[in-house]
């Protein structure tokens, strides 16, 4: 019997875990991709971090309020710049919407869940295909300078623990320093949560070293420098997945689906480090700021912000600045000389969960995108779940 065949569109991180799960239950995979490499979008240089401590969805009213402050403020860790666009308003409603509903506890819970499970599978492809991509299992620590933030944090520890993620309250600077001796020029500080199931890795080359697996051991067929802008040059397949982040937006318009899906823009610097650079090698994530950074081998990657711009891709100096000067004051022993700056369109939706579901429009067609910040950290549970749903079919 003649295996069924399947198209993927998108070889970032969400379209290569398809493409592999596929493979494994024996279909005929094609990946398209408009880039000419794997991963050259939102999975080339994001903050690195498999990050289940960082579940909890935005649809807070504290969350609301937080961007209202920040409107107009350049470097504020949220910005909304105003554009007439219709799309963007759309997404905004629906999230305050979302934010009415109370619907954050549900969501974090599930995302939690997906997040254990998506860490396992890693594992799981890590040791099964040999791949190496600069993980470092040291653990991700949130600080915090703000004794508010501080004391939110610990008010959702029940919700971690009750949901299998482990969320240890660190009360002062010398246990901090225990964690990370790094921390040492980083003033201010009043306590941190400590998950050391999480870790950090290059989620680039991650997605690079399982293309060349999926080629050279699963017969997995990849297309670059194809962009799809209609379904016509895949009608010989059997199924369709589209993966491809937040242009996943316009590929649904073309269906008739229109997925709920804006692009969040964020940004990251990757800084070369020098021999007697003494880098954090904890994977760190100051809630206040909105920034990570993690370690990768001899580079510090620090990322974070969002913007709300719609399809812009331009890499900001008001927006890298931050990051930049975050680095400086907290870490002055790091030279920031020669650093490489880059930004994504990370795909939210406005409950902030990923869409794994077959289009109402096309049969054919299933969705796996929109996972926002945490793609990264989710992808593997998704595209587990996308396979069972495409082989209930």
């Amino acid at each position: 019997m003649k295996s069924k065949s399947v198209a993927v569109v998108g070889a970032g991180i969400a379209g290569i875990t398809s493409a592999y799960y596929l493979s494994q239950e024996g279909y005929q995979v094609t990946v398209y991709d408009k880039e000419p490499y794997p991963a050259m979008a939102c999975s080339y240089a994001n903050g690195g971090q498999v990050s289940v401590s960082n579940s909890q969805t935005w649809n807070t009213w504290s969350n609301v309020l937080k961007g209202l402050k920040w409107l107009g403020q350049k470097d504020a860790p949220l910005l909304i710049r105003p554009s007439l666009d219709f799309d963007k308003a759309k997404w905004l409603v629906k999230f305050l919407l979302h934010t009415a509903t109370n619907e954050w506890g549900r969501n974090t819970a599930t995302t939690i869940t997906l997040g254990i499970r998506a860490r396992e599978l890693y594992n799981f492809i890590e040791q099964k295909e040999n791949i190496e991509y600069d993980r470092l299992n040291k653990g991700i620590l949130h600080i915090y300078k703000n004794e508010q933030y501080f004391q939110d944090a610990l008010t959702v520890k029940e919700l971690y623990e009750a949901n299998g993620c482990e969320w240890k309250t660190v009360d002062n600077r010398d246990q901090l320093l225990a964690i990370e001796p790094a921390l040492k020029d980083f003033y201010g500080l009043v306590g941190g949560i400590y998950t050391p199931s999480d870790w950090s890795g290059d989620i680039h080359k991650f997605c690079n070293s399982l293309h060349n697996v999926l080629i050279s051991k699963y017969n997995v067929k990849f297309s670059f420098n194809t962009e799809i802008i209609s379904l016509d040059k895949l009608h010989d397949f059997d199924h369709i997945v589209i993966a491809n982040g937040s242009h996943a937006r316009h590929t649904s318009k073309i269906i008739g689906d229109n997925l709920p899906i804006y692009p969040v823009k964020g940004y990251s610097i990757t800084i070369p480090l020098e021999s007697n650079d003494q880098a954090p090698n904890v994977s760190l994530l100051d809630d206040e700021a909105k920034i990570v950074s993690s370690r990768f081998m001899n580079s510090l990657r620090i990322a974070g912000t969002a913007e709300i711009v719609g399809d812009n891709w331009d890499i900001r100096k008001d927006r890298i600045e931050p990051l930049l000067k975050w680095v400086r004051e907290n870490f002055p022993q790091i030279s920031t000389k020669d650093y490489k700056s880059w930004a994504c369109l990370r795909p939210m939706t406005p409950n902030m969960m990923p869409i794994v579901e077959q289009s109402k429009k096309n049969p054919k067609v299933f969705y796996h995108a929109g996972h926002g910040h945490l793609g990264w950290t989710l992808a593997p549970a998704t595209a587990e779940i996308l396979v069972k749903k495409i082989k209930g079919n």
